[in-house]
């Protein structure tokens, strides 16, 4: 079945300013220049329900922890007509499940590689020892287990997990390595909010895709892109051209932009107002009404919608708010006008749930003691403060029990964002002003405007090793692997910075 009519590129006058930057009076340039803005509004066929990823079922070993087999393996699927795509996933051919867990309980996980080559499982948003983040010291060769275990200590959110080996993360997701993490805790089960999963909470996985015409995945960077992969279809969990069909009036989506590179800037074909309800690491103290909102490169976000009975509406990518400087918005898909995913209301809408008045904490470190203070300045395709990623170098230790604040800044004219693992970090402000609405929760990814400077305070807590570190990185994938990535370890009291290990890989292995 046909997933999608022809691609719509639109054309634009190229004139002075920055049509003549982009053009440099080539035509070639300028053929590029009126094809690179890419709009699918109204072209794709909303012809296949969405998936909704199944719950991996765990089980109980004797001293309760809730134990989770995973199984990394290389399949095929039919996204179109013709010969099926060659795809990764955990548990199937493509994606894999949704882990949930609760917080206080302890999980548990055999992750085997069935694969040809060298790969990882991170547990990217999770505070927990370094030994189980599953970076790029724990890989896990072909055939090997890794076997990590921790107890859950962290409010309800919307996590996921993803490949993490050193200079081949792109390549594993772009495969189709990632899945959701859903930590739940006491005080949200007690909300009233939309919580039946898969039917009004749905998870999202946003990820953009280049087909050959072998209907294999195409990861050629994009011409004239600073981010890399850019494709020109969209899928969600997996589905090509998704519609969803709504029966409950109020409906939660746990979005994730699960692309290499890709930034989503989210709103509704009609504009309708949607209310931010959570961010990377929880819930809000109170939800948030907006009608746009734009999410990096592992950003997550859970919004709440409203339908009303037997209307259609689509869910969208408009072009980009902020984040590019002239013309490498349009090289980069910040001038992007893309459908996602289509929302049909049944005729009768079930209306039990509600968006209480008040959610999850407040971040609350604008105020604590500050121990150190760092700055980050990202540049090119590969540095952070003018230095790239080396497996084997610590940048430098922080203090178990102690606030940091990072100041991070993003040198050039294209996007960044910056993830640091472990820690869920507190936006202080943004060029010396209060953070917009969407980064006043707790986050553990942010998007850097080009050219401006964001505060970042954290915790550092529980967890101490002085040999494995964990990174901090910019999460556009193709700067990721080409070395724009760092490294930290936490140091308990006494403790100084010791040396990786040679054999810092969990191959075949427990990592507990």
């Amino acid at each position: 079945m046909k997933r999608r009519k022809a691609l719509k590129w639109t054309l634009i006058g190229v004139g002075g300013g920055v049509g003549a930057v982009a053009l440099g009076g080539a035509g070639t340039l300028g053929y590029f220049w009126n094809k690179s803005k890419l709009e699918t509004v109204g072209e794709i066929d909303f012809d296949t329900p969405l998936a909704v990823p199944p719950l991996a079922e765990p089980t109980e070993d004797p001293s309760g922890a809730r134990v989770f087999n995973l199984e990394i393996q290389s399949g095929t699927v039919a996204f179109k007509d013709g010969r099926e795509t060659e795809t990764w996933g955990v548990n199937g051919p493509f994606l894999g499940p949704t882990i949930r867990a609760k917080r206080g309980e302890e999980v548990a996980f055999a992750v085997h590689n069935g694969l040809d080559e060298g790969t990882s499982i991170h547990w990217h948003g999770m505070h927990l020892p370094s030994v189980m983040d599953g970076g790029p010291h724990q890989e896990v060769e072909p055939d090997g287990v890794w076997t990590p275990q921790w107890t859950v200590n962290q409010p309800a959110a919307t996590l996921w997990y993803h490949p993490h080996p050193h200079g081949r993360t792109g390549h594993h997701v772009y495969r189709g390595l990632a899945g959701m993490f859903i930590v739940d805790d006491d005080e949200s089960a007690g909300l009233n909010l939309p919580s039946d999963y898969g039917v009004d909470d749905v998870p999202m996985i946003i990820q953009d895709r280049k087909f050959n015409g072998d209907n294999q995945f195409d990861d050629n960077a994009s011409f004239m892109s600073m981010q890399g992969i850019l494709g020109d279809e969209i899928m969600v969990n997996g589905t090509l051209g998704p519609y969803f069909d709504v029966s409950t009036r109020l409906v939660r989506l746990r979005l994730l932009n699960g692309s290499v590179s890709r930034l989503y800037n989210f709103g509704f074909s009609d504009d309708r107002p949607f209310s931010l309800i959570a961010t990377d690491g929880g819930l809000l103290p109170q939800a948030w009404e907006t009608d746009r909102l734009q999410l990096s490169p592992g950003e997550r976000a859970e919004i709440v919608v409203a339908f009303e009975p037997g209307e259609s509406v689509v869910l969208r990518s408009n072009p980009a708010d902020e984040g590019y400087e002239g013309p490498l918005a349009r090289f980069n898909g910040g001038d992007d006008l893309l459908d996602i995913c289509e929302f049909r209301a049944a005729d009768t809408l079930a209306d039990t749930t509600e968006i209480p008045e008040t959610m999850g904490a407040a971040p609350d470190l604008a105020d604590a003691e500050v121990a150190e203070e760092r700055s980050f300045s990202l540049s090119g395709f590969n540095q952070i403060n003018g230095e790239s990623m080396d497996p084997m170098r610590i940048d430098f230790g922080v203090r178990e029990g102690t606030v940091e604040v990072w100041e991070v800044e993003n040198a050039d004219g294209f996007m960044h964002n910056f993830h640091v693992h472990d820690v869920q970090y507190q936006v202080l402000t943004v060029d010396g002003q209060e953070p917009p609405p969407r980064l006043r929760g707790w986050k553990d990814t942010v998007q850097l405007v080009p050219q401006t400077k964001y505060r970042l305070a954290m915790r550092f807590a529980d967890y101490t090793d002085p040999n494995l570190p964990y990174m901090f990185h910019c999460h556009i994938l193709v700067h990721e692997d080409s070395g724009m990535m760092g490294q930290f370890v936490v140091l308990g009291e006494g403790e100084e910075i010791g040396a990786v290990p040679p054999s810092a890989s969990a191959a075949s292995h427990g990592g507990h």
